[in-house]
């Protein structure tokens, strides 16, 4: 079943971001084909993040199948007409259903939660994990404090946006990076540390002002 899996990813094609674009705003006006192709075409994102945990190939199918459940999750929720990356909108709910396997399966000690998701994004495997027990309250604050992000995210100049994404969430590397938005892999650095800085003091603004209130 999983080198059937594999065989269908292999057969995906990267969409481009104009062509993307377009099925997004097919895909709010009701059409389900174009929600389809959206959807599979991220399904590379599902394997590439469960294949990371490093399971044997029975559990490894069923972190797919959650994942691809935090997949079509995100895409439900997303809005395209905010200018962020979809891939760095979904893969906290996919990340976050993988996780909450794993807690139900007693493999997530395996893994340590205080480290994070990603060098330099500042969020913990913990804080990601999926709990049916979420008060309204923590909802409420949970889902504010994602806003806030994604606001932040918004701020960030497109080239600053490719990076970020890139680096954290596609393992790409600076060189990769650097031949699409065509400048030199040394720019890519310097971009990275401003995006982060800026994100960083976005959310540190935040957080002083909640901490007043």
């Amino acid at each position: 079943m999983l080198n059937a899996y594999l065989e269908e990813l292999k057969r995906i094609k990267l969409l481009s971001r104009e062509e993307e674009l377009r099925l997004w705003q097919e895909s709010r006006a009701g059409n389900p084909e174009a929600h389809h192709r959206l959807v599979s075409s991220y399904q590379p994102l599902v394997f590439k993040i469960a294949a990371g945990f490093r399971l044997p190939e029975s559990q490894l199918r069923e972190l797919i199948q959650e994942g691809t459940v935090g997949l079509l999750e995100a895409a439900e929720r997303f809005d395209h007409t905010k200018g962020i990356a979809f891939s760095l909108f979904a893969v906290h709910r996919i990340r976050g259903r993988m996780l909450d396997y794993l807690k139900r399966e007693n493999l997530v000690r395996t893994l340590s939660l205080d480290s994070e998701t990603a060098e330099g994004s500042g969020i913990s495997w913990a804080e990601c994990l999926v709990s049916g027990a979420v008060s309204p309250d923590e909802s409420v604050e949970r889902d504010f404090l994602f806003r806030r992000v994604h606001e932040a995210m918004e701020r960030l100049t497109a080239n600053e946006q490719k990076v970020l994404t890139g680096i954290y969430l596609d393992e790409r590397t600076a060189g990769e990076l650097a031949a699409d938005i065509m400048v030199t892999p040394g720019h890519v650095y310097r971009l990275q540390k401003k995006a982060v800085r800026k994100v960083r003091g976005m959310l540190s603004r935040l957080m002083a002002d909640l901490k007043k209130s």
